[in-house]
């Protein structure tokens, strides 16, 4: 089970990481995108770390909205509603539950793909963080239905999300500012779906 403290904690690591990844995913960017992703994502965060202090004691379901809340009003750009509107229904999937177990996460990360696909209108495929996640979500679920052992099917399920930021890179972005580019978006990896990947890999390591 993952507590609520814990919770801010691997948020506040997440943080962090995207701090130091932010020149790495701004450069990406600036290839197929508006080469803001990684100042962006960098500002939001900075802005959820300074919430963080106030949500302790708080149900996992209110942080995670907070989080999202923050993310839509901070980040510009098409990841600030986008990471936004994921959070904020990964929150509403959790609720007010001050712990989560494994199949709490599933939900959690299936509502926030919901929310991605609805607002972005994307699917898997199209060069977005979609192509990290979804990956991400059906091997946790597979390996979680197995073998019962959330670590293991999160291992599972960062290898997969890895796996899907490669594939970005043999795919034409249809979706954002990519798309403008046609073929010369070919060969590059996607900002979003790096970002994503990147999240999923501190949770792992977190739990």
């Amino acid at each position: 089970m993952t507590d609520s403290s814990k919770v801010i904690e691997i948020l506040k690591q997440i943080g962090e990481q995207i701090q130091m990844e932010k020149d790495f995913l701004t450069e990406l960017d600036n290839v197929i995108g508006d080469g803001d992703h990684g100042i962006n994502m960098a500002r939001g965060f900075k802005e959820v770390e300074k919430k963080l202090a106030d949500l302790s004691g708080k149900d996992i379901g209110s942080i995670l909205k907070t989080v999202g809340m923050s993310l839509v009003s901070t980040v510009g750009g098409a990841s600030g509603p986008l990471y936004g509107t994921a959070f904020m229904r990964a929150g509403a999937a959790v609720g007010a539950k001050t712990e989560i177990d494994g199949s709490d996460f599933i939900a959690a990360l299936e509502a926030a793909i919901g929310g991605i696909e609805m607002r972005g209108k994307a699917h898997e495929g199209e060069k977005t963080m979609l192509d990290a996640l979804i990956p991400a979500l059906n091997a946790i679920k597979k390996s979680y239905a197995e073998n019962n052992d959330f670590k293991a099917a999160l291992t599972q399920g960062v290898e997969a999300a890895e796996k899907g930021v490669e594939y970005t890179k043999t795919i034409i972005a249809t979706k954002g500012r990519a798309s403008y580019l046609g073929e010369r978006s070919l060969g590059h990896q996607d900002p979003g779906a790096t970002s994503s990947c990147l999240m999923l890999k501190v949770i792992d390591r977190m739990l």
